[in-house]
Parts: C-alpha cells; structure tokens; sequence
C-alpha cells in the first residue's frame, strides 16, 4: 500500500539522503540534474559550479527536486519539493547564509562532488566558478510503500528441507 508521508517523515527522508535530483526549465524545456544538498526545514542548500542549470535558474527559479530511498520495487519512500532557486552570493545579501550553507553541507564529506570537477564540452574546458544556492521550499509532499503486505510468510519446509534437518540431526 502507497500512504502519504508526513512533513516530518519527508524532512527526515532529506536528512538520511544527501543526493537527489534536480529539475529546472527554460522556454518549455526541462532539464534533470543530480545534485548533493543539505537540508534543514523549509530550504535545501547545495553547491555547483556555472554552467546551464545556474544560467537557466537564473532567468527561471522556478524548480523540483526529487529525493529517493529505494529498498527494492515494494519498500521505497520519495519526496518532490517544489520550490524557488536563491543565489548565494556576497553580491546580493545573502553574505551570513554562504557560511551557513557550507556548514550544513559539511556534513557530507564529499558534499563539493561533482560540482568541483572539471567539465569538459567538446574541446573547451568550463571555468570553475563556484556557486552556492538554495532551493526555498515552497511544496513538498512524500510518498512511501512499506511492502509489509508482499513480506515473505513463513511456510512449511520443503521435502529437501526436512531430509536436510535430519540428515544433519544425525550427525
């Protein structure tokens, strides 16, 4: 059974799982990239360097971000938040939230990845240019499937099973 989550549950979901994936969009087009955040209630705050996604949130803030724990196909629980892309930059008032956000995500050892990396496209390497954001979260809404009913129930030991047992309390 499918149930909904509460905004605790989802908030403890962000806090368990670092990564998800971030949809943004520009004249129509949509455009998924993971992402590496931290959270903490109402903003998501995560790191990148310039390229297409900071150029389209820029002229489009408008985002999601999905976050996913999948067990297996029948236990699993998912959070969409909707939300709006704020830029941290000293440039715009935002000086205090830069430091917090790097505190929030120094608490995944590898929270710089991959927005640290250097990119290549075609034969031109992108310039490394750092940029700290947040995601304002406007909606989030959770989804689990526990599983419980598809649990393996205990049934009677096979022929092989028991030959097996008895064999051994032989022994």
């Amino acid at each position: 059974m499918i149930t909904q989550m509460s905004g605790e549950d989802c908030l403890t979901l962000l806090y368990k799982v670092p990564t998800g994936r971030l949809a943004c969009a520009l004249h129509d087009q949509p455009y998924v990239v993971p992402i590496q955040f931290a959270a903490e209630p109402g903003h998501l705050y995560s790191f990148t360097t310039l390229g297409q996604k900071v150029e389209w949130m820029r002229q489009n803030p408008r985002v999601s971000v999905l976050v996913d724990r999948i067990d297996h196909p029948e236990c699993w629980e998912s959070v969409i938040i909707t939300g709006l892309y704020e830029e941290i930059s000293p440039n715009n008032g935002y000086e205090g939230q830069r430091d917090h956000a790097w505190s929030l995500l120094q608490s995944n050892a590898s929270w710089w990845e991959p927005g640290s990396q250097q990119t290549r496209i075609g034969d031109t390497d992108r310039p490394l240019v750092p940029v700290f954001f947040r995601i304002a979260i406007v909606e989030m809404t959770g989804r689990r499937c526990r599983g419980d009913e598809h649990a393996e129930q205990p049934t009677e030991p096979t022929f092989f099973e028991r030959m097996i047992r008895r064999i051994g309390s032989r022994t």
